[in-house]
Parts: C-alpha cells; sequence; structure tokens
C-alpha cells in the first residue's frame, strides 16, 4: 500500500524546512539560558537541594544577578574546584551555604582551565554512554513487541501509587509506559527533588521519580522477558535539565518539542529553541527517542482544514533534530487521529494523513496519538473510535501508539480502562498486521487526492516560514491558530549572550561525539 506522492514537492519541502532550521541555528549559536546552565552543573553531579531548593539554580540565580553568567556556569565552578581542591558537588554545597563566593577567589584563565573543565565532565558522560551501552544489550536480550508498539500513560501523582499501575500495564502487554507529568510542572523554572507523592492529573517529573520507576519496570520486564519502555517530559522551562536527568537515569524516550511549548504553555521563543537545542543533543548522546507534538494542533484547529500544518511542523523538527545530531530513528514525529468521527470518509482522510507521514519519514518511529478532540461520554463510540485508530496504525506501519482509552472524556484512566484499550489494539493489530501488504492505493482516488492536497499546502507553508522565518511565523500564527509574541511568553530574562571565551564541556564533547558517530554510519 503506497501513495504516489510528488517527488519534487517533498524535497522542496526539506529544503524550506532546512532553511528554517539553519535560521534558528544562527540564533541559537551565540546564546545559552540559565537553564542550560544548570544543566551543566547536575551533569557534573551537582544534584541536591536544600530546602526543596536545587543547588544548581542557587549557583545560577547567583551568578546572573551578579552579570556573571556569560563565561558559563561550568567555569566558575570549575575554577573553584580546582582552586579549592573541592567536588564540583562539595563546591556547591560551600556556595548554598555562603561559605564560598564564586567571584571571590583567584581565577584561571578560562582557556587555561578548558582540560580541567573536560576532566569535570567525564564521570556524567560515562554515565550516560554505560547507560546507553546497557539499554542495548538488555534489548538484544529482552524481545521488544512488533510495531507499532504500545504506549500507556499513568498519572496518579504519587510515584508509589504509578509504579503499580506501570507494571500491571507491562503485564497487560504495553512496551511503553509514560509517566504523565503534574500539570504546570513545564511552567516550573527549577526541577523539584525527590520522590514526590502528591501531584495534580500527573507525578512531578524527578530525578528520584526516574530512578525509581526505572527500577520498576527493569523487574518487570525480566520477569516478562520484555524490555519496557520509560517515557517522561522534558519540554517546558526546564527542558535541557530533565532530558540530563533522563539520561543519567536511562529513560527511553522523552517529550521534547519547543513548538509545542511555545504554543501551548506560553513559554518564550527564543528561550525554549535554545534549551531544546541542548536536550536534544543531549538525547542524541543518550540513545534517547525524542516524541514532538504536532498532535496538539488538531486540538486547537479542524484536522480536515489544517493538516498541512502537522505535516510542515513534522519537516521542521526533522531539521532541528538532525541539526542536534538525532538520527532518523530517534525522531518520535508527532501525529493524531483527530478528524471529527461524524465525518463522511473521514477514515480515509485518517489513513492518507498517516500513510503520508510513514512514508515521508520512512526510518523514523512515528508517534501516533488516539481521538481526544471527540471523545464523549458515550463509551462504546469511543471505543469504536479507538478500534479504527488501532487499525489506521497497523495499516499504515506507525512506531509509537499511545492506545487511546474508551473513558478519555470521563477521567484520567482506571487500570481497567487500559486492559481493555490493549486488548483492544492487540486483537486489532493481530488480525490486520499484514494488511497493508495486501492492498493498494487507487490511484487518483480520495485517498491519493487527499495526500496531495495535504502535501501541496505543507508545502507552500514552509515556503512561505521560511521566507519570513520561525519566530515571525510564530508571531503571525501559523500553527495550530495560536499567536506568540517574540519577546513574550514565560522565561525570556534566562536567556543571554556568551562572552567570548563561554565554553560548556558537555556540549562540544556530545556534538563532536555524534559528528563522529554520523561520519562513521555514512
Amino acid at each position: 500500500m503506497k501513495l504516489q506522492l510528488d517527488t519534487s514537492l517533498v524535497k522542496e519541502c526539506r529544503q524550506a524546512a532546512g532553511k528554517i532550521a539553519d535560521e534558528v541555528q544562527r540564533f541559537i549559536g551565540p546564546r545559552s539560558t540559565q537553564s542550560v546552565e544548570r544543566t551543566v552543573l547536575r551533569l557534573m553531579g551537582v544534584n541536591d537541594a536544600i530546602d526543596g531548593v536545587p543547588l544548581a539554580n542557587i549557583i545560577v540565580d547567583n551568578l546572573a544577578a551578579r552579570g556573571e553568567l556569560g563565561l558559563g556556569a561550568a567555569y566558575w565552578l570549575g575554577n573553584a574546584c580546582k582552586q579549592l581542591g573541592l567536588s564540583p558537588q562539595e563546591a556547591a554545597a560551600k556556595v548554598a551555604a555562603n561559605e564560598l563566593d564564586l567571584l571571590a577567589i583567584p581565577r584561571e584563565e578560562p582557556g587555561v582551565l578548558r582540560p580541567f573543565l573536560q576532566e569535570l565532565a567525564q564521570p556524567g558522560l560515562r554515565k550516560i554512554v554505560d547507560n546507553r551501552r546497557q539499554r542495548e544489550q538488555m534489548q538484544q536480550k529482552l524481545k521488544m513487541g512488533p510495531a507499532p508498539l504500545l504506549y500507556v500513560i499513568v498519572a496518579t501523582g504519587d510515584i508509589m501509587q504509578d509504579v503499580p499501575q506501570a507494571q500491571a500495564a507491562a503485564e497487560q502487554g504495553a512496551d511503553i509506559v509514560a509517566v504523565i507529568r503534574t500539570t504546570g510542572q513545564s511552567l516550573l523554572d527549577y526541577v523539584p527533588h525527590g520522590a514526590t507523592r502528591e501531584g495534580f492529573g500527573g507525578t512531578y517529573a524527578t530525578q528520584e521519580n526516574f530512578r525509581i520507576m526505572r527500577k520498576a519496570l527493569d523487574e518487570t520486564g525480566e520477569k516478562l522477558g520484555r524490555y519496557i519502555m520509560l517515557v517522561n517530559y522534558c519540554s517546558g522551562l526546564c527542558m535541557p535539565e530533565i532530558a540530563a536527568l533522563g539520561a543519567l537515569e536511562r529513560l527511553d524516550m522523552m517529550l521534547n518539542d519547543a513548538l509545542y511549548g511555545i504554543l501551548f504553555r506560553d513559554i518564550n521563543m527564543e528561550r525554549t529553541l535554545i534549551d531544546q537545542n541542548f536536550s536534544r543533543v543531549i538525547n542524541a548522546y543518550a540513545g534517547i527517542i525524542i516524541n514532538s507534538g504536532e498532535d496538539n494542533y488538531l486540538t486547537t484547529s479542524d484536522a480536515v482544514a489544517e493538516a498541512h500544518t502537522v505535516t510542515a511542523s513534522q519537516f521542521i523538527n526533522e531539521q532541528l533534530a538532525l541539526a542536534a545530531g538525532l538520527s532518523p530513528w530517534q525522531m518520535g514525529l508527532g501525529h493524531a487521529f483527530e478528524i471529527d468521527p461524524d465525518l463522511e470518509d473521514g477514515l480515509i482522510m485518517e489513513i492518507a494523513q498517516a500513510q503520508m507521514a510513514r512514508q515521508l519519514f520512512p526510518d523514523a518511529p512515528l508517534k501516533y496519538m488516539p481521538p481526544t478532540k471527540y471523545m464523549t461520554g458515550d463509551i462504546f463510540k469511543g471505543y469504536m473510535q479507538n478500534g479504527l485508530f488501532n487499525l489506521t496504525s497497523v495499516l499504515t506501519g506507525q512506531g509509537i501508539h499511545l492506545l487511546g482509552m474508551l473513558t478519555e472524556a470521563i477521567h484520567t484512566p482506571y487500570i481497567q480502562d487500559r486492559y481493555l484499550a490493549i486488548q483492544n489494539a492487540r486483537y486489532i493489530m493481530n488480525n490486520a498486521r499484514h494488511l497493508k501488504e495486501e492492498l493498494e492505493i487507487v490511484p487518483n482516488g480520495r485517498m491519493q487526492q487527499r495526500a496531495s492536497s495535504v502535501l501541496a499546502k505543507a508545502a507552500e507553508l514552509l515556503s512561505q516560514v521560511a521566507e519570513i522565518g520561525l519566530f515571525s511565523a510564530l508571531e503571525r500564527g501559523m500553527f495550530a491558530d495560536v499567536k506568540r509574541f517574540r519577546q513574550g511568553g514565560k522565561g525570556l530574562e534566562g536567556v543571554f549572550i556568551k562572552a567570548a571565551e563561554y565554553y560548556n564541556p558537555f556540549l562540544d564533547h556530545m556534538k563532536a561525539m555524534l559528528l563522529d558517530r554520523g561520519l562513521k554510519n555514512d
């Protein structure tokens, strides 16, 4: 089953998206953010907190308030470590206790200090590499389910209650478990510390919560003989920090999309695009699959009229991901089954969109999202909608399949809701596993016409965005019918221009290793 897509239009889309991404990368180059600097400290091992306030925040806030962040947090903490013979954690603790002023001690020349900063970076880098190697070994030992991989969520607010729910979902057949983040965490400019037992609509993303859930799923996976993938969210004001904590605790997937944060959380576009770049470099280095959020566009705009914005955004996200060193197999580009179920031939349009995405990004494990916008309290109709969604997913060869819940419009899913969702998907996907190999798309039929129309509109939109730039396009509301202002939103005050001798030992090392890996693969 294959659509006949205009290869010249596809090429135009990629060229325009590449131009858009290049402009963004040129903007990012001379800039950093407070969250990037906190990430550097966390990767150096500064992950403790005092009275709930992370040490990384204390240090970066202190440097920023005194106008001394331009050289980077690594320089100031590293200088203290060298001058005083302290570890990064020891130096950070002294700063937090007001026993050490980083600006009051003798200063090594930034260029001379670089080799020492590289030494301080090595333990964090080794930990991430070891985690990546462990994941690869475990996935070879424990079988993964056939694609589309079945993805479910847990969201109790209490990590200790999330654990048995996640293990039950895995035992029922889930391949991927996502711990939904508590409402509003994306707007916090710090990462909470330790295990948390209270959250609204989800559970706080913390390093300790990651560790607890990773351990639980590893235990269940060993028992089942299947590797269970763990997902969390690193979008928001702490995007690179949470990406780093996920890498340190061996998460497998992370929701990672600056456009989602800009459009749906009103996070400043300059801030989050800078943050996204470093977070994606970390994810690339750690072997983590990202999930992007194009599916959300269709919750605020019509899925029939605005499908091309999803496709255009997928092209942009692909190019931004490549710029950060991500391989195609790590790009869980998002889309969704969100056409009004009462619309005639809606299923034909859904299949056309999903099949087109599959062909445009053949090596990406596309993340396919279930019906939400048109789900109601009618659980029987909802179950049917999810059944059609499951059929479309297996028919078009999706990679990451977030299961729809029959109770979507009523409450956060109970264990029995996830069980029914898994059974629905397994039944349909098993019965239709190779159906795509037995079908052909009618030339110039409804499906072909729909895909061709959406692709042409996506090419036109990408051309317009390439002409004016992504920042201006977001200001004009060209995605999801949402307008955001370049100097508006949350977090702009955290952006700064790097000094000439600024240095981030993790970014430089990771990018060099990813470039070397890419050249070897070529």
